[in-house]
């Protein structure tokens, strides 16, 4: 059985991730459309809105969230794999 790599999923789901909420609030800031996503995961990341700096913000709590989540779901799946 392959083991996961822990820094390349951490990093790929968090630039994924933060790359996706970052692209979100530019579409709520420019169209209106998905604000109510934007809304929602502002709730939990601090700073995050529909604006220029709320989203490069957004991307950034995105980024670390998921890379977190990432390194753990490897980890685990590592542990559990043996």
């Amino acid at each position: 059985m392959a083991k996961l790599d822990v820094k390349a999923l951490g990093l790929s789901l968090g630039i994924m991730w933060g790359a996706a909420v970052a692209l979100m609030g530019i579409i709520c800031m420019l169209s209106g459309w998905g604000c109510s996503f934007v809304n929602a995961i502002g709730k939990f990341y601090y700073g995050y809105q529909p604006t220029f700096l709320g989203c490069i913000i957004g991307g950034i709590w995105g980024f670390f969230d998921a890379g977190i989540g990432g390194v753990v779901i490897a980890w685990l799946y590592n542990k559990f794999a043996k």
